[in-house]
């Protein structure tokens, strides 16, 4: 054989084999993004790298995320995740798609391309997630399917609807069957599913789920053959139970997904590195931890050439001295060793904040004390269902102290409809003050919580202003604002600038609570109790929506 020359060859590194889940000291050779063989070959490079017994695995890959719960754009994004060692993320645009529709998820796949990190896209199945709801754009199989010429399109992202599913929905029948024919796969959202609801998710081809809080559940969908991502986010902190799970014999069934992170918790704990750290502290081995955060999410989406470190896969790794912290030395994308990148986010100049609430709006008119009352559980998105009685003045909700139950509002902001949606929650530890935010999952409304109505109205007008963000309010006084000009959903600042603006935020709820430390996500906590697909009360710009009961309730209990 002629010998050939590559560009790179990497010696002395402890090679994670992922097929076997061994570490192997052997060679990489790499050539044009590649690794073209392993072991002694017949080869030269013109460098050579030696990893001194290093530790070597490949590039992580979050199974499942969306970008804009990060905050910042995807070419941000990508400068923070690929020091952390994660190469490769599996995103869906549902949230800018529920603003902005077509153009929004194009706008992601333009800004993406500025990133060496691997963005690939699925595309949003539920916009909107639910067919009553009020969001800016409607996309059907016929909007979506021009889309799967996108080379970074893979798949059809969770599918929440699970009636539309179970009632033979045409277009939504039609969006999974697209995606089938385009050779990639459909993504479920199993909240709240039992066995026999997931097996009709299996019927249509439904084949992943990252919405496991319990043992029990991750069980479930295993026997029902579902990949199951192991979710930990800013706010759904659901590792730690459903990793009880996963064993050696069911292991390649398992991977792990952030869903919604703050780019402030990314800077500060990490992502899918966080992951391998909590498994790795829960009993999993470190080479079942580190294959489950890159080939198993690899097979889960199809993605044949990423996530395994042997002969004709993408050159996609990370060095690491400790398996146990997960820290990495050096990063390596595509063949090549990442380097800072001079970019900046892609301009968004839409409008997208559109309303015209008046503050009597705010007056919440009971004719009962005896109330529905939205109760939060912290660090997780589902929601507890509390009645309570509440203190009136003059016929109208004065904030409860004593049980800390507030006034909520979520307004329509995408047609200027007028439409808004007032209830009580338990939980946001309020003295003295409001947040107001137009990240409100899915459909990106306003939404509000808050002491008194000045408050609530100051905040909903400051992000307004601002064409969305996320301000915190003491009175009439705005305390700290967060502009999010890209759809009210994501910042155009470098990164480091947004988790600054993320912690002035949080400097501000701390005032307005008197606490100086909390231990749940107020922000994004907030931004979920707005989603009708997740149990068990939540609030739209239409009402008190109950998930079991399957429609909207009175506020007031007869």
């Amino acid at each position: 054989m002629i010998k050939q020359n590559v560009e790179l060859c990497i010696k002395n590194g402890q090679i994670l084999n992922v097929f076997s889940r061994q570490f192997e000291n052997k060679k990489l050779w790499i050539d044009h993004g590649k690794i073209v063989a392993t072991g002694e070959a017949d080869l030269t490079a013109e460098k050579t790298f030696d990893a001194q017994q290093a530790f070597i695995v490949p590039g992580m890959i979050d199974a499942h995320v969306h970008v804009e719960s990060s905050m910042v754009a995807p070419s941000e994004l990508g400068k923070a995740l690929l020091p952390t060692g994660t190469t490769t993320i599996v995103a869906d645009p549902h949230e800018i798609a529920n603003v902005c529709g077509v153009a929004g998820i194009k706008y992601m796949i333009k800004d993406a391309a500025q990133t060496p990190l691997d963005i690939f896209y699925m595309l949003p199945s539920s916009v909107p997630c639910t067919p009553f709801e009020h969001n800016g754009a409607t996309l059907a199989a016929a909007d979506l399917k021009p889309l799967y010429t996108e080379p970074t399109v893979k798949g059809l992202a969770e599918v929440m609807d699970f009636p539309a599913v179970a009632n033979g929905d045409p277009d939504l029948l039609q969006k999974i069957q697209d995606a089938q024919a385009a050779g990639y796969h459909a993504d479920g959202h199993g909240s709240g599913l039992n066995s026999q609801q997931l097996d009709i998710y299996r019927r249509v081809g439904i084949d992943t789920d990252h919405e496991c809080m319990t043992k029990q559940q991750a069980q479930e969908r295993l026997a029902a053959g579902f990949w199951t991502f192991l979710r930990e986010g800013s706010v759904e902190r659901d590792l730690d139970q459903v990793i009880k799970a996963v064993n050696e014999g069911n292991a390649q069934r398992f991977a792990f997904c952030t869903d919604d992170k703050l780019i402030s918790d990314i800077l500060t704990e990490g992502g899918i590195n966080r992951c391998i750290r909590l498994a790795i502290k829960k009993g999993i081995r470190a080479e079942t931890a580190y294959t489950m955060a890159s080939y198993n999410a690899a097979q889960a989406h199809k993605l044949t050439n990423y996530g395994a470190l042997g002969t004709g896969f993408t050159a996609d790794l990370v060095v690491l001295a400790d398996l146990n912290k997960v820290a990495a030395q050096r990063v390596m994308k595509a063949g090549q060793w990442i380097t800072p990148a001079a970019t900046q986010p892609l301009p968004f100049e839409q409008p997208t904040v559109h309303q015209q609430l008046q503050l009597n709006d705010l007056q919440l008119k009971l004719t009962t004390s005896n109330c529905q009352v939205i109760g939060i559980i912290p660090n997780h998105i589902e929601t507890q269902r509390l009645q309570r009685q509440v203190p009136l003045k003059n016929g109208l909700f004065c904030n409860d102290f004593d049980q800390d139950i507030s006034k909520m509002i979520v307004v329509e902001r995408h047609h200027n409809l007028g439409t808004f949606g007032l209830g009580l929650v338990h939980g946001f530890g309020l003295k003295n003050g409001a947040i107001a935010t137009t990240v409100a999952h899915d459909s990106h409304n306003i939404v509000a919580v808050g002491t008194d109505d000045q408050a609530i109205y100051t905040a909903i007008q400051a992000i307004t202003a601002c064409n969305g963000g996320i301000a915190v309010v003491q009175h009439d006084q705005v305390l700290a604002i967060m502009p999010l000009p890209i759809a009210g959903l994501m910042s155009a600042k470098p990164y480091s600038a947004a988790a600054q603006d993320l912690q002035a935020i949080s400097t501000g709820y701390q005032k307005i609570t008197g606490k100086k430390t909390v231990d749940f996500n107020p922000f994004i906590t907030l931004s979920f109790l707005t989603l009708p697909v997740i149990p068990t009360l939540k609030l739209t710009d239409q009402g008190l929506y109950d998930f079991d009961a399957g429609k909207f309730i009175d506020l007031e209990v007869d």
